[in-house]
């Protein structure tokens, strides 16, 4: 019983990990974390960039529902471009493209330009999650993989609470005008993690497998193969639940800031320590989420934690607390924990779910096409609140992603603790069932 447990810990997979595992896990982390930190860097930086920029929350929602297209767009080729030419090499690319482009977001002197360079920022770092997920995916064992993928996510929530900071307090303590600047200007930071990507030795040997496969018999992918009969259902649900579920957490934490400032008085500054308080529960959410998916199901605890976002987050909505930080705070710190810590299964989840010659495609699409979709969400909520209250906008906006994602769930197979499988696996299972 005792050796069970141990086998089971959270961190016993990277006792068992090579320095090749170590280096990738903590390369795709850290990318990760700062990948996250960018993309939640914009909607923490709204109330800012409606002053800077003279913008309205209207067109600060549609800049930021553009990026996320050009995220989806830039993921699934992004997606399709490691399938072809490997994990690593196109990781590298993604990261530095995505780099660039924010802190040249720091330099934009009106909306449409801010509305140009978001879209090119997105083109790159819509890939770059899925990319890392599926490289680290396809070295762990099986048993690990839901453990190992669920910390990398943990990333996210630092990446928030490293958002939150330079949007909140080092944001306010700066000139106005420089303050939103600033924040883009260091998105430049995550370039330097190329270099610890090794372009051919880092691809995993399944992958490689995979390739030599296709040459040798003439296998040609396309960036379309994901929506081929045998694969185009999987797709289309995994698509559903990404939609879902990111599009309840962009609902609520693109306002974030906006709701805390006009509901409930706080200031900027404050603001941003309340939400870093959320990432941190999200930190914990993570971790969570990754001990008790190898254990309960990738479906089961999406439903779970999507049950606990719902109930938390209308708590810390339409509670009657005002600004009293003594109860948001705490409530803020559980509400975090489901909302970002729903996302720790979509690594191993859709790397179980689709083959390996089109691993990267298919779960580069799901996840970005989730990514852009969600931008429907951010962009009703303002609208919503034209004729309700922000905070109900935001509730109801949410719930209805929720339930988009558990529906996805009841129709998707359970893979915890599954070898990953290839095309010509599919093949021989429908020869079989033939």
């Amino acid at each position: 019983m005792i050796e069970e447990n141990e086998n089971n810990g959270l961190f016993n997979w990277y006792h068992e990990a090579d320095r090749k595992t170590r280096r990738v896990f903590w390369t795709c982390s850290a990318g990760w974390a700062l990948d996250s930190a960018d993309a939640v860097m914009y909607q923490y930086l709204i109330p800012l960039l409606i002053t800077g920029l003279g913008i309205t929350l209207v067109e600060a929602g549609q800049i930021a529902s553009a990026n996320f297209f050009a995220a989806a767009i830039g993921g699934w080729i992004g997606g399709w471009l490691c399938d072809r030419f490997g994990r690593a090499r196109i990781l590298q690319l993604t990261i530095l493209w995505f780099s660039v482009f924010t802190f040249a977001s720091g330099f934009a002197q009106n909306y449409e330009q801010m509305m140009a360079l978001r879209i090119l920022q997105g083109i790159g770092f819509g890939a770059e999650w899925a990319v890392g997920a599926v490289l680290l995916g396809e070295i762990i064992k099986p048993k690990h993989r839901g453990r190992a993928l669920g910390t990398v996510h943990s990333g996210a929530a630092i990446g928030s609470g490293i958002a939150a900071l330079i949007a909140g307090p080092l944001a306010a303590a700066l000139p106005p005008e420089y303050g939103w600047r600033v924040a883009f200007w260091l998105g430049i930071l995550p370039a330097g993690l190329i270099f610890f990507i090794r372009r051919g030795s880092d691809d995993s040997e399944i992958f490689k497998q995979a390739r030599q496969r296709a040459k040798d018999t003439g296998q040609t992918i396309s960036i379309a193969s994901i929506f081929k009969p045998r694969i185009i259902r999987i797709t289309a649900l995994a698509s559903l639940l990404a939609v879902g579920a990111q599009g309840a957490g962009y609902a609520v934490a693109s306002y974030l800031t906006t709701f805390l400032g006009e509901e409930r008085g706080l200031g900027t500054s404050i603001a941003g320590i309340c939400v870093l308080i959320n990432s941190a529960g999200g930190f914990f959410g993570f971790l969570v989420n990754a001990y008790i998916s190898d254990r309960i199901g990738r479906r089961n605890v999406f439903r779970v934690f999507g049950a606990g976002f719902v109930i938390t987050s209308s708590l810390y909505l339409f509670g009657p607390w005002g600004g009293n930080l003594y109860i948001l705070i705490p409530l803020g710190f559980i509400y975090g924990f489901h909302q970002f810590g729903i996302y720790a299964s979509f690594g191993p989840y859709f790397t179980e779910l689709f083959p390996t010659e089109l691993r990267g495609t298919g779960q580069a699409f799901a996840y970005n096409f989730g990514r852009a979709f969600s931008a429907i969400f951010v962009m009703v909520v303002p609208i919503v609140a034209l004729t309700f209250p922000l905070s109900a906008s935001m509730a109801m906006v949410a719930i209805c992603g929720i339930g988009c994602a558990l529906v996805a769930t009841l129709f998707l197979p359970e893979t915890a603790g599954r070898a990953l499988h290839s095309l010509a696996d599919l093949e021989h299972e429908a020869k079989s069932h033939g």
